[in-house]
């Protein structure tokens, strides 16, 4: 089938892309703030899964070490990310191009896949890290810049990891501990009082509404 010249092609990343932003967003919109915390959980394992790539590096990495593995892992799976600064204490890297391409502004709170695998990795291999979103391409930025910091700064507002789990060897970094599963489902049921919450206070303030229309 012939398609028009200004069509977009239509392939598997993009496909992909498509179909994980609109899940995401539905996701968000139906579990609210906790999907944060899926998707967090998930960047976490997923990036412990990404390290089996790249074992034959001897440990301990370097920081060197660390900021190539990121930017391999975003540009093996679409994106277009580059080292920027590398210092003692933080590593700053820049994209001109998300891995969901521009469907990841459908999702903006997918770009915490890219937070906790950066900041799982660095927890894992020095112990803490911090991450920082600079600018994000799902918002509207040209290009996401992203800080991690290796050493703990007050000043500087983001995501924290520390103290994670590591899967024993050969294990399976996907296999969910029951502790975490427990503490989603607490995360989603607190958010679903919120929510339950709100609409009770929403239903007083139009009864009160009413009444005082009543004695206008």
């Amino acid at each position: 089938m012939k398609s028009s010249s200004n069509s977009k092609k239509l392939d598997s990343r993009l496909f992909l892309a498509k179909l994980i932003s609109q899940y995401a967003h539905i996701h968000q919109k139906t579990a609210g703030p906790v999907a944060n915390e899926y998707i967090r959980q998930l960047g976490i394992r997923t990036g412990e899964w990404f390290e089996n790539f790249y074992d034959y590096i001897p440990e301990p990495w370097t920081l060197d070490d660390y900021a190539n593995v990121i930017i391999d892992i975003k540009n093996s799976i679409g994106g277009h990310f580059e080292i920027d600064e590398i210092h003692t204490d933080h590593v700053i890297v820049k994209a001109t191009e998300c891995p969901f391409g521009k469907e990841v502004q459908q999702a903006p709170h997918l770009c915490m896949m890219t937070s906790s695998v950066f900041g799982g990795i660095a927890a894992r291999k020095f112990g803490y890290a911090k991450v920082k979103l600079q600018k994000q391409i799902a918002l509207g930025d040209s290009g996401c810049e992203v800080v991690i910091y290796f050493e703990p700064n007050e000043e500087v507002e983001g995501e924290v990891y520390e103290d994670l789990p590591i899967t024993p060897e050969k294990g399976d970094p996907f296999t969910w501990e029951e502790d975490a599963l427990i503490m989603l489902d607490k995360e989603l049921n607190h958010s679903d009082r919120m929510i339950e919450q709100l609409l009770d206070e929403l239903e007083d303030l139009r009864n009160e509404v009413n009444r005082l229309k009543k004695h206008v």
